[in-house]
């Protein structure tokens, strides 16, 4: 054990990863995180973050700096730990809505085949229930010294820091007595500031992530669901969502019609929890997590409806421009984002489609090289026959018709976020819809 704390090892350098090893050098512990990608961990080595998060740069730097953090290619480097953190990617899997566990496996049959002494190997990926158990087979197959525990994360992407270092909650799914001591040495300074901590066995620590994800989804494709009988109906969905939002009940978080969720776990985990109930035999749950993703996705055509009805009809040989490609403000993260589909769905219709988004244009090019790309505003809108605003950043929330007006050949404008004031803009000229 370090002086200033326990060893700490992390295996995986993704967003979760990098945001838990720089989290664990700030509580004081002795931090060595690994993984395959040598180009990836030769930049954090730099103190070069490979992606936007807000404040993770200067965390990561601190923790180099400080000597408590440090970057390996090798498992063999990590040996020596008091935990093992595995933090590595569970995508959805090719061809299927189950997620794909080889990642995981790999990790833990990695560190088991390379530790000799007492330690835990902790699981923060997100995985179905009944993987902590098949994980704990493994290591029980190669050594005796080594139990296997569960500590969901519960990362928001742009609030990585706060939700490391003083999370809502901890969730510890253990089977033993040493293992539930070990992390909370871990997490002593977080425990000792108020965290509240869940105590419990492997499935039930395994199913809060994906059952949380879930619920968060279902809220969201249920305000879009009702938006759509507002339509129908020429009701007003922004004040019935805010008065649902006055009751404690419902609460007004997540209750923002629109484009609807996207980025990388609320899409994977609903269809993940989806196919581990049609797996059970459980078909009516499963129906109703598949309608939530169904609404979700539905959302995507019906902004693409929208433009198109301002086009008279038709995306061909029109201009549009994209304001917006992340899934979300705050972050460059554009797995399975809503904005993005939006845009290339545009494109696919026979749209010159030109995006451009504060920090996630380098992210969209790699996994949109088909569309164009402005670094401003006004280039991007430059000649546009429809704007679409997709992502709710706050400079698009600022922005001024007047200054869009003379730089765009029709003045056609998408709100898919409910972001601006529809007055202001409908009093400068514009054909607005949300």
């Amino acid at each position: 054990m370090a002086a200033s704390g326990l060893t700490v090892s992390v295996v995986g350098t993704g967003y979760l990863g990098t945001a838990h090893a720089a989290g664990m050098a700030q509580l004081g512990h002795d931090v060595v995180a690994m993984d395959v990608d040598a180009e990836k961990i030769a930049s954090l080595s730099a103190c070069e973050l490979p992606f936007f998060e807000p404040g993770l740069g200067a965390l990561l730097r601190k923790g180099v700096e400080s000597g408590r953090l440090r970057f390996t290619t090798s498992y063999d480097d990590l040996a020596g730990a008091d935990a093992h953190f595995v933090c590595v990617g569970t995508p959805q899997a090719p061809g299927s809505c189950a997620a794909d566990l080889r990642w995981v496996e790999a990790a833990f049959t990695e560190l088991a085949d390379r530790l000799s002494g007492p330690s835990v190997i902790v699981g923060k990926s997100t995985v179905p229930a009944g993987t902590a158990r098949r994980m704990a087979d493994i290591v029980a197959r190669r050594t005796d010294q080594v139990e296997v525990a569960w500590n969901p994360e519960f990362l928001r992407e742009g609030h990585a820091i706060e939700d490391t270092l003083r999370p809502d909650r901890l969730v510890f799914g253990v089977e033993t007595p040493r293992a539930e001591k070990v992390l909370r040495e871990v997490y002593r300074t977080v425990i000792e500031e108020g965290c509240p901590v869940v105590v419990a066995g492997y499935a039930t620590a395994e199913l809060v992530k994906v059952s949380a994800n879930a619920f968060l989804a279902m809220k969201i494709s249920f305000i879009n669901a009702i938006a759509q009988v507002c339509e129908a109906t020429g009701a007003a969905v922004l004040p019935l969502a805010e008065a649902l939002g006055y009751d404690d009940r419902i609460g007004p978080r997540f209750l923002g019609p629109g484009l609807g969720f996207g980025g990388g776990c609320l899409p994977k985990d609903v269809r993940a929890l989806y196919a581990c109930a049609s797996e059970l035999g459980l078909e009516d749950v499963a129906a109703f997590l598949r309608q939530v993703d169904v609404i979700n996705l539905g959302r995507r055509d019906r902004i693409l409806s929208l433009g198109r009805e301002l086009l008279g009809g038709s995306y061909a040989g029109a201009r549009v421009c994209a304001l917006g490609a992340a899934f979300k403000p705050n972050t460059d993260d554009v797995r399975d984002s809503p904005a993005l589909a939006v845009a290339a769905g545009a494109r696919r219709e026979g749209a010159r489609v030109v995006v451009h988004d504060p920090v996630a244009v380098d992210s969209a090019r790699r996994a949109r090289p088909d569309l164009e790309y402005a670094d401003s505003i006004l280039t991007a809108a430059r000649g546009a026959d429809v704007v679409l605003l997709l992502t709710d950043w706050t400079e698009f929330e600022d922005l001024d018709p007047s200054v869009l007006t003379p730089v765009v050949r029709h003045r056609n404008i998408v709100d898919a976020r409910n972001l601006l004031l529809p007055t202001r803009w409908r009093a400068s000229g514009w054909n607005y819809r949300s």
